[in-house]
């Protein structure tokens, strides 16, 4: 650490964008020296939401507001604001806006980079 350097990192997504233009939405911990990385998601789009995949380590989903419907390894389930889904690490998991009201929500990725098997979709 360099002299006068804070031993800690603020990052204010509200002002920062992405080299696109849209606000910043992720984040690696691998840049910040932080062993977990973040989605933030924020959209009305009712039907959004990522096709089926799974990760090499858990992700935690802290819902703020609205409601998705889940598969988790097959079971479906309703999430809304409020709760807190935790998925296991190699585990197939998707959701899908169900609105209408704006879904929020955080994704903790037990990982300081992203790293996605995806199951279906383009990536698949």
């Amino acid at each position: 650490m360099s002299a006068g350097a804070e031993p800690f990192h603020i990052i204010d997504t509200r002002a920062t964008s992405r080299p696109d233009g849209k606000a910043l939405d992720a984040l690696q911990g691998f840049a910040y020296g932080a062993g977990v990385s973040i989605i933030m998601e924020d959209t009305t789009e009712e039907g959004s939401g990522p096709f089926l995949h799974q990760h090499p380590y858990s992700e935690t989903f802290v819902i703020h507001t609205g409601k998705v419907l889940f598969t988790v390894d097959g079971t479906q389930l309703v999430g809304e604001g409020g709760l807190i889904i935790i998925v296991p690490e190699l585990t197939p998991h998707k959701f899908e806006v169900i609105g209408p009201e704006r879904f929020r929500s955080t994704h903790v990725h037990a990982n300081e980079r992203f790293i996605t098997d995806w199951l279906e979709g383009p990536q698949a």
